[in-house]
């Protein structure tokens, strides 16, 4: 049997997918499991992966309708089933499965807006659920392909003891070994990951903690443990990095700038702790088993929290939050005092005692 992964909306969703991956492979071991991706980081996320037999990076956004229909109908007829990686809720997605022509088409059901993006071209289908994990949507959608196409009831019910699977390649972590030996940075040193970045598309760089914050929140962490802080980001974010490094009174504070994502998930490796906003980084850190400081403010927690590893959540927990759940609309707020204020108004003190509790346990177990 052959199958084709849909892994178009990023990095952070690619690597969710990564538990129900392995199970896909464990319930159907003779099929041929391919990968589409549209985003180099999310092809990073599955090059080494050996649940996977090919991954194809086609970039949609940059080559236009035309060429992206030609790409499309070269794929047509050669897949038995087609999985949309859960959250992929736009009705471009379920076109490119209905026009690749699989006979299986798998997704969920989206509780908003479902009918406009023509959720109902997909066959099978799981009903999406507010309280569930991004991960167990896409576990439960994988048992419904296996028991359809191999006729057997399937329950993964250990399913939420798998990790997040990140596979690096002796490159990767050779750079990382590097790196880290050139900039001085010992075993004995507390190092603290931060990613003051996250998506912008549909308005979700209101989703981001300020700049200057995260600043603030180094110079107090290194003034109290003399810890050393690695600002990590994507080439995108050269200019968000600076700006963060700029505000930081102390040496022990770099720029993270490397050729690949793997690259920066293998210098991640050594963060002893990460603070971050709600990002891909912050699943690369669930990943590598990071303790994570989650800066959130209007995305349901249910779907997005650190999966399988010590986390605390940094969050107002305002009365009108979550306000952000799955749909295609751009993010907005409909305060009428601060727009964003979970965001805006959560102070750096909030996270900086968050960050106290792991560096308490840190200190404790004499990892620094």
């Amino acid at each position: 049997m052959k199958i084709l992964i849909l892994a178009l909306s990023g990095i952070g969703d690619a690597l969710m997918f990564t538990p129900a991956l392995r199970l896909l492979k464990q319930g159907l071991p003779e099929s041929q499991i391919d990968v589409l991706v549209m985003f180099g980081g999310a092809k990073e996320i599955f090059r080494n992966n050996p649940n996977i037999n090919n991954v194809i990076h086609f970039n949609f956004l940059k080559e236009g309708a035309f060429k992206s229909l030609k790409f499309v109908l070269s794929l047509r007829n050669k897949y038995d089933a087609i999985v949309n990686v859960y959250p992929s809720n736009r009705k471009e997605y379920n076109l490119i499965s209905l026009l690749i022509g699989a006979k299986h088409r798998v997704a969920a059901e989206y509780l908003r807006m479902n009918r406009e993006n023509l959720g109902w071209l997909n066959n099978i289908t799981v009903k999406e659920d507010d309280s569930m994990h991004n991960v167990q949507t896409n576990i439960r959608m994988i048992e419904k392909l296996i028991e359809k196409v191999a006729h057997k009831k399937i329950n993964f019910y250990d399913a939420e003891e798998i990790n997040l699977e990140l596979n690096f390649g002796e490159d990767d972590l050779n750079f990382a070994e590097n790196f880290l030996s050139e900039k001085k940075i010992s075993s004995k040193d507390l190092v603290i990951g931060f990613h003051p970045g996250c998506a912008t598309l549909k308005n979700h760089i209101k989703r981001r903690w300020e700049p200057e914050k995260f600043s603030l929140l180094a110079n107090k962490l290194i003034d109290k443990y003399s810890a050393k802080i690695l600002i990590f980001g994507g080439p995108e974010e050269s200019e968000l990095k600076k700006e963060v490094r700029n505000n930081i009174q102390s040496e022990n504070a770099l720029e993270i700038e490397t050729g690949t994502l793997l690259q920066s998930a293998a210098i991640m490796k050594r963060c002893n702790l990460f603070i971050t906003n709600d990002s891909a980084l912050m699943h690369i850190a669930s990943a590598l088993q990071l303790p994570v400081v989650a800066i959130i403010g209007p995305t349901n927690t249910n779907y997005i929290h650190p999966w399988k590893t010590k986390h605390t959540i940094a969050s107002l927990k305002l009365e009108c939050s979550p306000c952000f759940f799955y749909s295609p609309r751009p993010l907005s707020c409909k305060r009428d005092d601060v727009k964003f204020k979970c965001i805006k108004e959560l102070s750096v003190d909030l996270v900086f005692a968050e960050a106290n509790k792991f560096i308490s346990e840190i200190a404790e177990s004499k990892q620094f």
